[in-house]
């Protein structure tokens, strides 16, 4: 799925440029993607959608976030942490933060992989019509195995 969604991003700017489900179908299929990692990726970006909707009825700017226990467990300590350096950093807002939750519980696997949430942050973005601060694109974009210390 998460494949899936690394394309839409890169060859999709804002989700109105994106086509209606049967074009983008047919489109992903062509491209060389399973049926049944489409259909994954299609219905977890019509919760992105709907997420992106709700988000302006959000929390305040200045409200606080705490993890129930079942959260920790499914999301992961390096996601919740990651999360909270993002939210701390001032890239993520109250809104942004439980779009972001939302789909990390709604991607099916716990504990989720950085690199996984680092793509549904960037959708989260991608769904708002919002460009990340370049060097958080870095941070989001850039695989930590590839990097060069200087």
């Amino acid at each position: 799925m998460f494949d899936v969604l690394v394309y839409v991003y890169e060859n999709y700017w804002r989700p109105d440029a994106c086509p209606e489900h049967p074009q983008l179908t047919r489109k992903l299929s062509a491209v060389g993607f399973e049926s049944d990692e489409i259909a994954e990726a299609l219905t977890w970006l019509d919760g992105l959608a709907q997420g992106a909707n709700a988000a302006a009825q959000a929390q305040s700017a200045r409200s606080m976030r705490v993890y129930t226990e079942a959260e920790r467990e499914l999301l992961g300590d390096e996601a919740v942490a990651f999360v909270s350096f993002l939210e701390s950093s001032g890239v993520l807002a109250p809104p942004m933060r439980e779009m972001v939750l939302d789909r990390a519980k709604a991607a099916g696997e716990a504990p989720i992989d950085l690199e996984h949430l680092k793509v549904i942050v960037l959708m989260v973005f991608w769904s708002l019509g919002e460009e990340p601060d370049a060097l958080i694109l870095d941070e989001l974009s850039m695989h930590s195995d590839h990097r060069s210390i200087h």
